[in-house]
């Protein structure tokens, strides 16, 4: 038996009196994938950064996180220092967060090389260089001299790979690494870190709340929930029969079912005919246009009563600015209809009454919601603006419907939403939504940052908030499983133009499109381990 590269046992996490990691041992050994996995809150993520001591200073830390003979827990900083980075790489779970945004990529990498291999800045470039064509960035003669918020997200993600792996370290902790990112970026990222395993021997810690992932990439997983770790096992085997209820919870919680059918002929509520949104691009001292980022192209769609038309694609491919647009929210070109209605030539303000019938539910329902507004006042507000004349005991009625309506107890009304979890945060954008008792909803990626079982949830809500009121949907999303669930039509984006439209049951079945195939089988795929292409890793250069 091969000794454990890390080791730990008896791990403890406490902030003040609340344990967020009770007693978690597992080991991991050289040339290994473990995954830790569990909801928002299961303390995986806690105990991943407290193996190399990044856990927030008001944390106490007991137990042994035993590496190469070294114990991680009770370590000084100076030893700490020399095993980040170099003997351990992190891959933190939001890359625009952890790069710095006013260096460039190829500094922040060459910093590391430097920090840890003493690499002059001439010898730092060119293995640099190398890195960023090892992890699949195009161009890196180009992108090295990039910022973070110059590079798309999987391209950001990239750059903090190659600034994991580039001092070839043992163990790769990976904490969340494709959350946010296309089912296809999210493939090409799970192949390139197994490729790197296979060629460079690492070991692999790799943290998600997404089993299909697991299933794909790891060779055993522990399964976490308060805290604890509940379960542990090979893959294949915890699949196949899982023992604790919350493993065969989190097993049943990918999103499912269907949309209910829609009866009789319902008329048309939104539809845009060559719908454009152009960006222009300016240069020069005089910031003239000398071209356009063509974001939407051309596109007609329509949506009918009590109907969800699902849009799909990369990120870049238009979703959202499609959605922005029909709202009015972004400058656009074609005409746009509601209710029968010209919405495109009205001005702002004649446009005003139309904005209780057309409402949006944002991606990231934190950041959408005010911090300094109880949840009473977030859903209340547009009442304030567009019925104005209803009494305060009406208003509170309304309020009070729409979270229960929604699945929350009245009584948090009172409440902010950092006291609420991301599934509560994203029922209270939903209330906020409906209050005003539209009849058409743009759902803008609005499960992609949740747990499975929380998609679920809100899945199931969608759809039965929908029969009972025959909203009408544009569901954005780049998450084909939760779109198959919830999608009577489809149309597929790609580079602001539509390359496929129809049944949502038909593409699925028969996708005619060669990249609309690609997206499914990076969809659908994810659970079926597959052959990694190889990489060929850089050797290290000698210092200058």
């Amino acid at each position: 038996m091969t000794a454990p590269l890390l080791s730990v046992r008896d791990l403890c996490v406490r902030f003040g009196p609340v344990s967020a990691v009770d007693r978690v041992s597992f080991d991991v050994s050289p040339g290994e994938t473990l995954a830790l996995v569990g909801e928002s809150g299961s303390g995986k993520s806690v105990t991943a950064l407290s193996v190399l001591g990044l856990q927030p200073a008001s944390a106490a830390v007991t137990g042994m996180i035993g590496f190469e003979g070294t114990d991680l827990a009770r370590a000084d900083a100076s030893t700490l220092r020399s095993v980040r980075g170099n003997q351990i790489g992190m891959i933190f779970q939001e890359p625009m967060s952890s790069l710095n945004p006013v260096h460039t990529i190829g500094k922040q990498i060459g910093e590391v090389l430097a920090i840890h291999q003493g690499l002059r800045k001439n010898a730092a470039r060119a293995r640099t260089l190398e890195l960023l064509d090892a992890v699949g960035i195009p161009e890196p003669q180009r992108r090295i001299d990039d910022f973070p918020h110059q590079l798309s997200g999987g391209q950001r993600q990239r750059a903090m790979i190659a600034m994991a792996i580039a001092n070839d370290p043992k163990l790769l902790i990976a904490d969340e690494p494709t959350t946010a990112l296309d089912v296809t970026v999210q493939a090409q990222v799970l192949e390139l870190l197994k490729s790197l395993q296979r060629q460079t021997g690492m070991a692999l810690l790799f943290i998600t709340h997404d089993l299909t992932i697991v299933r794909r990439i790891a060779d055993r997983v522990c399964v976490m929930t308060n805290g604890n770790i509940v379960e542990a096992g090979p893959v294949a085997s915890l699949f196949a029969a899982p023992q604790h209820v919350y493993t065969r919870r989190l097993l049943a919680a990918a999103p499912s079912g269907a949309p209910a059918s829609l009866s009789g002929e319902p008329h048309s509520v939104v539809s845009a005919t060559d719908l454009k949104v152009w960006f222009p691009v300016r240069r020069g001292l005089l910031r003239r246009t000398v071209g356009h980022i063509r974001a939407v192209d051309g596109v007609d769609m329509d949506i009918r009563k009590g109907e969800t038309l699902g849009v799909v694609g990369e990120s870049g491919s238009g979703k959202s600015s499609l959605g922005y647009a029909l709202l009015r929210l972004i400058p656009s070109t074609g005409r746009i209809a509601l209710l029968g209605q010209d919405v495109q030539s009205r001005s702002w303000n004649d446009l005003r009454p139309l904005r209780k019938h057309m409402q949006i539910v944002f991606q990231d329902p934190f950041g959408s919601l005010s911090p300094r507004m109880s949840v009473r006042e977030i859903v209340g507000e547009g009442l304030e603006v567009h019925m104005p004349r209803l009494s305060a005991q009406e208003r509170t009625a309304r309020v009070e419907g729409a979270l229960e309506e929604v699945g929350l107890d009245v009584s948090t009304a009172a409440r902010y939403p950092h006291e609420f979890s991301g599934g509560q945060r994203q029922r209270i954008a939903i209330a906020r939504a409906l209050v005003l008792e539209p009849d058409f909803l743009v759902l803008d990626e609005p499960t992609s940052a949740l747990d499975v079982s929380i998609q679920s949830q809100i899945i199931d809500l969608l759809r039965d908030i929908q029969q009972r009121r025959q909203l009408s949907y544009l569901f954005i999303s780049h998450d084909l499983r939760v779109v198959k669930a919830l999608a009577h039509r489809l149309i597929v984006m790609r580079d602001g133009q539509v390359v496929e439209q129809g049944e949502a049951a038909d593409i699925f079945a028969a996708p005619r499109d060669p990249y609309t195939r690609q997206l499914l089988t990076a969809a659908f795929d994810l659970a079926a381990p597959r052959n990694v292409t190889q990489t060929t890793l850089p050797t290290p250069p000698a210092s200058d």
